[in-house]
């Protein structure tokens, strides 16, 4: 199977003629090929989209909103279908699969319920015979980059506002992850979506991505990723004065303090530190516990760990799937060998899983770190697998200032049955997202998503909040006086 761009509502062979293969994490197979395009592809699918929304922005927002009800409804009577492709090109396990196209299911209704929304303010003037107000406009083209984690729900929490909100999209997706771009182009197609509004342009980043990033013709770049790369698009956009949208990586914490329900926590922490084998974003990779409750903590942490089944995704039955590639693997491996070398203490795991099946993919055993500091780098960079590092603190206090020791702001998340607690957690937490006995992971898309310091630029993704990315603030005088006013002079003092 060979994935092409979709450009101006065909199915286009890259003008460089290139393909790279699309491996199944799980197996080590060859599924597809996917595109590699080059700069004039993306200059190709801009121009069609400049002209698209040009009469996208004239149909009424509700008009709008019908195509993305219809594209939730084919969303939802695809699921399985496409919960098993995706599983297949990412590696995640089915049921996680699963609970992603939900999000996209879940992005399209809501968003096209904001079709009959879209709200601006009425506000007084302060002079007689004038009305004032501000409505939201679209803001143009827009660019969207997206990473392999979250190959279909980071594209809906990106793309559907910026439809409904009148722009025209053109999509990079991650060159790991193809398919489900693909999927979701057909998906628009069928919904009834004017061709030319939604694009998708396969390769890589410094030359499909740079393309995106620095076409004049492209207003918004709305980009997932990592902390490195969204620097520099943010450095470009700021030369070219273009609106950025960053969400890049986390370093997120739990906390347990000294009355949390224990087992309540482990089940919080497994599912947050391993779920999508430690590659989210918003994934444990900190447990910041008590010292009364520590070594407790740990004995269940290793009982709960050595249950789970680690495989194909595809098994219903597996807890725990391949990281995406090789490199991915050789990062954790390098992480863990730092861990060591740091005097971090190895509770379970740390290797790579070689025999049988795992010979195939890319498998890494689910892996516990105690004795932890905060001043090591396992404790303060994104490793971006299954790796949790384990410390000790004496105090609510010191558990919150470890939390925000760290240069990511995204996600946290605290144990405990103390309601004094759980207020001030919230309040003193410096995270985007925060978790009151829940793990890290589980954001809805009807809040805003995002986080602070090195993992994003303030912008967020989901809820109403992903419309400020996507649209300009437009106000409007109305005078009808018959006769010139002027503000702020010609008042009554």
């Amino acid at each position: 199977m060979k994935i092409q761009n979709y450009i101006n509502g065909e199915w286009k062979e890259p003008s460089t003629g290139q393909f790279a293969p699309v491996i199944n994490p799980a197996t080590g197979e060859t599924i597809a090929e996917v595109a590699m395009s080059g700069p004039n592809d993306i200059d190709e699918a801009v121009q069609a989209a400049k002209e698209a929304q040009r009469q996208w922005a004239l149909v009424p927002a509700p008009k709008r909103a019908e195509v993305l009800y219809r594209v939730g409804m084919l969303l939802k009577e695809r699921k399985e279908q496409l919960a098993r492709l995706l599983t297949m090109e990412m590696g995640k396990v089915i049921e996680e699969a699963r609970g992603e196209v939900q999000e996209g299911i879940d992005m399209a209704f809501y968003m096209a319920g904001e079709g009959r929304r879209l709200f601006g303010d009425t506000t007084p003037s302060e002079l007689k015979d004038k009305f004032a107000m501000s409505v939201r406009v679209p803001v143009g083209v827009v660019g969207i980059i997206t990473p392999w984690n979250f190959p279909i729900a980071i594209a809906t929490w990106k793309s559907f506002p910026a439809i409904v909100a009148g722009n025209a999209v053109v999509w990079k997706p991650a060159p790991e992850t193809p398919i489900m771009a693909q999927e979701l182009a057909r998906i628009f197609e069928e919904a009834g979506l004017p061709p030319g509004v939604f694009h998708v342009v396969h390769g890589d980043g410094p030359t499909v991505g740079n393309a995106l990033v620095e076409h004049p013709d492209v207003k918004v770049i709305s980009f997932t990723g990592s902390n490195e790369v969204g620097r520099m698009i943010a450095e470009k956009c700021g030369r070219l004065l273009k609106k950025v949208s960053l969400e890049m990586g986390g370093k997120n914490a739990v906390i347990v303090m000294d009355d949390a329900d224990l087992t309540l926590a482990v089940d919080g922490i497994i599912w947050s530190a391993f779920g999508t084998s430690g590659q989210r974003c918003t994934a444990c990779s900190r447990v910041i516990v008590h010292e009364r409750v520590k070594q407790e903590l740990e004995r269940r942490l290793l009982e709960a760990v050595k249950t789970l089944k680690i495989g194909n995704g595809l098994d219903e039955t597996v807890k725990v799937g391949p990281v995406i590639h090789e490199e991915a693997l050789q990062k954790i491996d390098r992480y863990v060998r730092i861990g060591v070398e740091e005097g971090a203490k190895l509770l379970i795991g740390g290797h790579r899983l070689r025999e049988g099946d795992y010979a195939r993919g890319f498998y890494y055993a689910p892996t516990i770190f105690t004795d932890v500091t905060p001043n090591m780098r396992i404790a303060r960079e994104e490793i971006f697998g299954p790796v949790v590092s384990i410390m000790s603190v004496r105090s609510l206090d010191e558990a919150i200032a470890v939390n925000n020791s760290v240069d990511y702001g995204l996600s946290s998340a605290i144990f405990t049955r103390d309601v004094n607690r759980v207020f001030r957690a919230m309040r003193d937490l410096d995270t985007g997202i925060v978790y009151v006995n829940a793990g890290t992971t589980g954001a809805e898309i009807h809040l805003p998503f995002g986080g602070t310091k090195g993992t994003g630029n303030g912008h967020r993704d989901s809820g109403v909040a992903a419309l400020d990315v996507f649209t300009e603030w437009r106000s409007i005088y109305v005078d009808f006086s018959g006769k010139l006013q002027r503000a702020q002079i010609d008042t009554d003092d």
